[in-house]
């Protein structure tokens, strides 16, 4: 038998060399790990540790005249976790002594402090138990999150963002607009979305391994800028008077819809555009009329109807045509050459009447008959001086009709006679209302327009709206019609309203047919009543306008709402009374 003899020379050697390649081994991974992959697994490293948050920068406010808010963003907070950390812990959870916390404890905890739900909690933890995030509650208030925060549950995080409220509801809701999942959706926030938009920042902070943000390791990597303030002309305390008053009288009429306008005569400021129905930008899905997201006082055109009969009052005798006393004899009827026909609203023998009397009694053949000393061109051209005929151009706001018009009447003759009484020409209530302010303001009429401008966040004032004024009529035109429009008021279509005590009223009525299309002119109608005071020297304007009522289809409708409406403007600005009695023109000869 054979003895194999080991030489110890050999296995020190064989030691030697496995050590030799155990080290080369480590060296070639150590090599690998701190420069062939040194920058990737750094990176890596970080994302575990470095935790994103976006800052956001607040949108800015839409206020009042006064200050008020009607649209503003607070703070909203969402609950996170990092489902890989979720474990029990020792803590006081928002107790006085420190005890054993297990998840459930702390998430029973936590939906007590939050409102939210334990079952959604762990459903979104489990769904993925080794992911760095899941939502856990969503959109608290400041005194949530606080009563979140007091716990000390070390695997909670805060994710800060804003929301978007509306104080007032439903009251100037379908001015402001609302806002979106993609954004802003309507009214001023679409119009100002760029004024009011915010632009938001970011910030990293580091997290241990056990998940707790490490004190001092916050660094913010850009700076959020919050949004501009929009400034409104708009009286929130008008604004709500004039939506409770059109809502109930529209309830009253059966209307489909109403608008109500309330301008500073002097400034051309618009104070109060109600509508309804309107729709409330905190619930915007309880609003079923999607044509109640926008305001019909600047959006819906209709056929004004006579209350355009002031304008061309106004216009013949700008042009030395006609004046308050001019005399016409008025048959209830009138037949054209061509075929067609035109007739008053309600019958009556032939009268002598004065063109204040064709106004006091809204006769449509009378005002055609004085109406035609002005060419087709000339009724058109003064037209549009008085804002007929195009957008508003100091007013922003989507979904203003076009009605981008020649420099030319493009009219068949019809409705070159029936446009005199408002008749197959088209407008919106802001029109009719810069119609009234121009006659009240002397005949010089300013740009409605009911936004300021809006304050930027250094201090700066843009957007600014062009609200030079321009001469429509003559003062003299302009305060001779005021005076006849006396008569609508103490002897006309408005004799039944109760007067204001104490107040000259100046105003204008009016009943239009509503088109049905190809079928022509229904029995529906909208009726409006558009005026302003003291008539003497006008200060506000009010229009009110109602949309296919049906228990009152006629102008005298419209006027407990105008009445009402303009009592509240006089006494909230304590207008001073007249000081004397109307002085009016005679009315027949």
């Amino acid at each position: 038998m054979t003895k194999t003899i080991r030489s110890p020379r050999l296995r020190y050697s064989v030691v030697i060399i496995a050590v030799i390649a155990l080290v080369a081994v480590f060296v070639i991974r150590l090599v690998d790990i701190q420069v062939v992959q040194a920058a990737d697994l750094n990176d890596a490293s970080k994302a575990k540790r470095s935790i994103p948050v976006t800052i956001y920068g607040a949108r800015g406010a839409i206020v009042d005249r006064n200050g008020v808010e009607l649209a503003d963003s607070v703070n909203r907070y969402n609950i996170t976790t990092a489902p890989r950390l979720v474990k029990g812990f020792t803590g006081k959870l928002g107790g006085d002594r420190l005890k054993k916390v297990s998840v459930d404890d702390a998430l029973r905890a936590l939906a007590k402090a939050s409102g939210g739900d334990v079952a959604a909690m762990q459903k979104a933890i489990a769904a993925d138990p080794t992911s760095q995030f899941a939502y856990l509650v969503k959109g608290l208030d400041v005194k949530h999150y606080e009563a979140v925060a007091a716990l000390g549950i070390p695997w909670v995080y805060k994710d800060q963002q804003t929301a978007r409220v509306y104080p007032m509801g439903a009251t100037g809701g379908a001015l402001t607009g609302f806002m979106g999942t993609d954004g802003a959706q309507a009214g001023l926030e679409y119009s100002y979305n760029q004024c009011l938009a915010g632009k938001n920042g970011s910030e990293t902070y580091e997290r241990g391994e056990d998940g707790v943000q490490l004190p001092g390791s916050t660094r913010t990597t850009e700076q959020a800028k919050d949004g501009g303030t929009l400034q409104t002309t708009i009286d929130s305390d008008l604004q709500y008077m004039a939506q409770q008053t059109i809502t109930s009288a529209a309830k009253t009429l059966q209307a489909e819809s109403a608008t109500a306008t309330v301008v500073d005569v002097k400034t051309g400021e618009l104070l109060a555009v109600a509508d309804t129905p309107t729709v409330d930008p905190n619930d915007v899905d309880a609003t079923k009329d999607k044509g109640a997201f926008g305001s019909r006082a600047l959006t819906s055109t209709y056929e004004p109807g006579s209350t355009i009969k002031a304008a061309i009052a106004a216009a013949l005798i700008d042009q030395g045509k006609s004046s308050p006393t001019d005399r016409a004899v008025v048959p209830y009827s009138r037949s054209f050459p061509w075929g067609g026909k035109i007739q008053d609203s309600e019958f009556h023998q032939t009268e002598n009447l004065t063109l204040t009397g064709i106004l006091q009694n809204s006769s449509n053949v009378g005002i055609t008959e004085l109406g035609e000393r002005l060419t087709e061109q000339q009724r058109y051209d003064y037209m549009k001086k008085f804002g007929l005929f195009e957008p508003e151009s100091a007013i922003e706001y989507p979904g203003q009709p076009g009605m981008e018009y020649g420099p030319s009447p493009d009219w068949d003759q019809q409705t070159n006679i029936n446009s005199m009484f408002g008749q197959g020409i088209s407008t919106t209530a802001i029109q009719v209302a810069s119609v009234f302010q121009t006659l009240a303001n002397e005949g010089v009429r300013i740009p409605l327009h009911m936004v300021k401008g809006c304050e930027t966040a250094d201090g700066r004032t843009i957007d600014a709206p062009d609200v030079q004024g321009s001469r429509v009529v003559s003062a003299a035109a302009a305060d001779q019609t005021v005076k006849m429009l006396q008569s609508v008021v103490t002897g006309g279509t408005l004799v039944g309203m109760k007067p204001i005590s104490g107040y000259n009223i100046a105003a204008k009525t009016g009943t239009a047919e509503v088109a049905e299309g190809s079928k022509g002119y229904g029995g529906q109608r909208i009726t409006s009543v558009a005026g302003m005071a003291p008539a003497e020297d006008p200060q506000y304007v009010v229009t009110v306008t109602f949309t296919k009522p049906q228990t009152n289809k006629w102008s005298s409708g419209a006027a407990p709402a105008f009445r009402t409406l303009m009592s509240q403007v006089l006494e909230k600005y304590r207008v001073a009374p007249s000081t004397a009695e109307a002085q009016l023109y005679p009315s027949t000869w």
